[in-house]
């Protein structure tokens, strides 16, 4: 499944509010971006207690329950877990992770909200959540009855939105200090071979690990911070990440290369620093360079002539690593504009690509 339009974490909210209570909901989205999280979330603003059945561990029978006679007549008695007295959210997790016999088994439950002749207590909500085929997760193809009986939408990871969050759910500084220079780190798509990868929820992880040291008030050892940061998130995420810890005795170094107050680092020990903080310069160009050179202010074009300056400060220390500033990289490009007066004033940095 792949919608045509995405929500973010405050639309999905608001879609639940306003759909869930009348029509189940499914939530598409890649592991890890949250959507268990924001479906807690609802269920304790509208204040109902939230059940979640985990779709990939049922069989049929946890969900019409089991026979019993009762009055020379057999009558299924629905598991205690989902037969409740009071309203509450039920969330279906890893819905199009089960088997097509458990699929089966909630078309009545998502459409009439019913198990058997047990229905759910009135004012309960049912949302359904799932990976996509492309996310390399345990994923089964979901009949066209099931997927016609919810509202569809999918959910992508906002940096702005988890950095709020991240700011005040304890986080670690660390973590929302380098996605605050980094936002598009936060999440990566799931590679194809098994190793970790840059997730909301395994930067949680790091930030968890990094504040168990900070609880024992010891430093952690590089080796160590090696060891937990790439048993997080995705490799090269991982490697600027070290390199954004080495240099947090001057987290302003960026602004003061720019200011013209610093140089690049050029020492090679240095050299992660420098790759980390060519990255940072770049992503900043990504966000306040306009794709139109009409629309610059005066501060922007201040902006654009130290970005030149540096760029071929940059080419003469690593000339790779200004390659990598001004190169199309996951489809993010340079306005146009600029490139033409990069191409112009360094016209070595784009021929040797």
């Amino acid at each position: 499944m792949n919608l045509p339009i995405t929500v973010t974490q405050s639309d999905l909210l608001e879609i639940l509010l306003n759909i869930a209570p009348v029509r189940p909901v499914f939530i598409w989205g890649a592991p890890g971006i949250g959507k268990s999280a924001l479906v807690q979330q609802f269920a304790e603003e509208v204040g109902l207690t939230c059940v979640s059945l985990l779709g990939s561990q049922l069989v049929p029978e946890d969900i019409i329950g089991i026979p019993q006679i009762q009055e020379d007549v057999s009558t299924f008695l629905p598991p205690k877990m989902i037969a409740r007295k009071e309203p509450y959210v039920l969330f279906l997790d890893e819905l199009n992770a089960c088997s097509q016999e458990v699929q089966k088994a909630f078309y009545s439950l998502i459409h009439e909200k019913r198990i058997g002749e047990y229905h759910l207590p009135e004012g309960s909500i049912v949302i359904g959540a799932g990976n996509r085929t492309q996310d390399s997760a345990i994923v089964k193809t979901m009949s066209s009855a099931l997927i016609n009986r919810m509202f569809h939408v999918q959910l992508k990871a906002d940096p702005a939105q988890w950095l709020t969050w991240a700011y005040t759910n304890g986080i670690h500084p660390w973590v929302t200090d380098y996605l605050a220079q980094r936002p598009d780190h936060l999440f990566s798509e799931p590679p194809k071979t098994e190793e970790p990868y840059s997730t909301p929820r395994s930067w949680h992880m790091l930030s968890d690990a990094l504040k168990e040291y900070d609880a024992g008030k010891k430093a952690i050892p590089e080796n160590m911070l090696r060891m937990i940061t790439y048993g997080c998130i995705s490799a090269s995420h991982a490697g600027m990440f070290l390199a954004f810890t080495k240099q947090l005795g001057d987290q302003h170094l960026l602004m003061d290369i720019i200011k013209g107050e610093a140089k690049w680092p050029s020492k090679p020990e240095e050299r992660d620093v420098l790759y980390f903080l060519a990255q940072s310069f770049r992503a900043k160009l990504l966000h306040e360079l306009p794709a139109n050179k009409q629309n610059l202010g005066k501060e922007k074009q201040y902006f654009v002539h130290r970005a030149k300056a540096l760029i071929k400060e940059l080419s003469l220390l690593n000339h790779e690593i200004a390659q990598m500033v001004v190169s199309a990289d996951e489809g993010k490009v340079l306005p146009e504009w600029f490139m033409i007066e990069i191409i112009r004033d360094l016209p070595r940095l784009i021929v040797d690509k």
